[in-house]
């Protein structure tokens, strides 16, 4: 469908020159077309490999069925995702306020303020941030999909921009923030290294990074296989292991410090693995079958002891 291609030759986490293929997939969001993800023989890492250039990318992003840029009601699975969306938002503002610590300045009348930063680095729709703000936060995101933004000025007017670059250096967007946050943005970033090179540069030396990225390794991933939908080619650049975030962030100066499941999304994951894994069956037979993404989502969940959970997310502070 779309032409401009560019290739990785060295993992992005250990730098080793070799890989080999590991999986298939179609992309049945946009275009249909199928891509592959390659397995670093160095270290294990997995990646979409080739891929979109960053200039091609915006392409596959454009349906309206992708709901962090459209806010889409349509259909069952994004409906039922809207309605965990707004229960797990109040969970991560309360993860947020008990991962920072606050700092204190005095204001141009002589009085103690606390202030609270927050940049929610692919905010989409800025539901997340709109209730950090009511919660007490100063807010800045950053989207790259100008339908996002442009929903999310509508909705909330708040600051946001289109890259990291484009944050300003002074006023609401300058300066250094006690959180940074990524929820399943990193494996969407073409400039892995420079990104996190970014971040450690915008957070303060307390701070906090939340990273929230899916687990190639979780029992769905294993389950569907090539049907599994949390690949989300190509959209999906890099698919992360818990080894491998730890691994990738220690090269920028950060340490894990805590990782936690994100129990919902085995359920979503394995709704709509469900219906890739059938869609294409004759006689109405390609219906997504609720009984067993819901099953399946349980299953995934019980067995994270092993492997850990359908996404996770990681905390981080600096070395």
């Amino acid at each position: 469908m779309f032409k401009y291609m560019e290739k990785l030759t060295n993992c992005l986490v250990c730098n080793h020159d070799k890989h080999r293929a590991f999986v298939s997939c179609l992309d049945h969001t946009v275009s249909s077309e199928t891509f592959n993800v390659v397995q670093c023989e160095g270290c294990g890492f997995r990646f979409t490999n080739p891929r979109p250039d960053e200039n091609e990318i915006g392409k596959y992003y454009q349906a309206e069925e992708y709901i962090s840029h459209s806010d889409t009601s349509k259909g069952l699975v994004n409906k039922l995702y809207k309605i965990v969306r707004n229960y797990t938002i109040g969970k991560k503002v309360k993860l947020i306020n008990r991962q920072t610590i606050n700092h204190s300045r005095r204001d141009s009348f002589g009085a103690t303020s606390t202030i609270k930063r927050l940049l929610d680095i692919g905010c989409g729709t800025a539901e997340f941030l709109h209730a950090c703000k009511t919660n007490g936060w100063n807010v800045t995101g950053i989207e790259p999909s100008e339908v996002a933004r442009k929903k999310a000025k509508e909705k909330f007017d708040l600051p946001i921009y289109p890259s990291l670059q484009a944050l300003p250096l002074g006023g609401e967007g300058g300066g250094l923030f006690n959180v940074i946050t990524l929820w399943h943005v990193l494996e969407h970033v073409h400039e892995l290294e420079k990104t996190i090179t970014e971040i450690n540069k915008l957070l303060l030396d307390d701070g906090t990074l939340i990273v929230a990225v899916p687990n190639c390794d979780a029992w769905d991933a294993k389950k569907y296989g090539a049907h599994w939908a949390a690949w989300d080619v190509p959209r999906h650049l890099y698919h992360f292991t818990r080894k491998d975030i730890e691994t990738l962030f220690k090269k920028y100066g950060f340490k894990l410090s805590e990782v936690l499941p994100m129990k919902f999304d085995s359920f979503y994951v394995s709704l709509l693995s469900e219906k890739y894994k059938t869609a294409r069956l004759p006689d109405g037979q390609g219906k997504s079958n609720l009984i067993s993404g819901f099953m399946n989502g349980l299953i995934s969940n019980f067995s994270a002891d092993k492997n850990g959970y359908s996404s996770q997310i990681y905390i981080m502070k600096k070395n």
